[in-house]
């Protein structure tokens, strides 16, 4: 891929952002895009290549948000950024001026995206690599709801360190405050150093979201947690606009 762009693009400053997702983990990958796609500046082109449904029907696509450019296939791995920025365009990857001449059915992130990528970071205009796509495959993520006063979410991911990040905001909670997890309750601290070793605390992390950690070993093992697990703070801050 890298080969593709460089030769499209000669000169131009190639980035890795990350090799550790998942396989397969497009609400995953959809997360980290969000996570880092506006750090970049203005005239960034990024390509995402988590892409199950190589070689099917699948579309790829590009889109255009906030003046950065996004190239990946149209599976759902850009759901996020589409919440973030309501006015995004989107447009299917379909010009063959844009795309390597011979293509494989198993290697679209070099043969497709890497090309397209290349080309837009070249200044080629979005709306010349194919036609306007207007409802592009979204992922729904689990919400957070209110019961009788009660904040209520689950574990919607695990870090490689083993934290739990849930989808409950970080505004409803405050240090000091409790959070359970399946029933058991963690204090809210405002740094990882403030949990006591090999024990289990919550934070507001980066993402601003609840996320229960631990110091030293996997909070999800000491918790017995994983995905979906459920989490509530029974004295939320702050609620939710649902």
């Amino acid at each position: 891929m890298k080969g593709v762009i460089a030769t499209i693009f000669p000169g131009v400053t190639i980035d890795d952002v990350s090799h550790s997702i998942e396989p397969g983990d497009l609400t995953g990958a959809g997360r980290v895009l969000a996570r880092y796609w506006k750090r970049y500046p203005p005239g960034s082109t990024h390509v995402v290549v988590v892409d199950p449904g190589v070689g099917t029907e699948r579309r790829a696509i590009a889109v255009e948000a906030e003046g950065r450019f996004i190239v990946a296939p149209d599976n759902g791995v850009v759901s996020r950024v589409l919440d973030l920025c309501q006015d995004a365009s989107i447009v299917s990857l379909e010009n063959p001026e844009f795309l390597l001449v011979t293509r494989s059915s198993t290697f679209h992130g070099r043969d497709v995206f890497a090309p397209a990528a290349a080309f837009l970071a070249s200044g080629v205009h979005l709306c010349r690599l194919g036609p306007a796509v207007a409802q592009p495959v979204r992922i729904e993520e689990p919400a957070s709801i209110v019961e009788a006063g009660v904040m209520v979410g689950q574990v919607v991911a695990l870090d490689r360190f083993g934290n739990l990040l849930t989808n409950l905001a970080g505004s409803s909670v405050t240090e000091g405050s409790g959070v359970e997890v399946d029933g058991r309750t963690v204090q809210v601290v405002s740094s990882y150093q403030d949990i006591p070793p090999e024990s289990v605390g919550a934070i507001v992390n980066s993402d601003g979201v609840v996320e229960v950690a631990a110091r030293d070993t996997p909070a999800a093992a000491i918790l017995n947690a994983g995905l979906g697990t459920p989490v509530r703070i029974p004295d939320p801050v702050e609620l939710p606009d649902l």
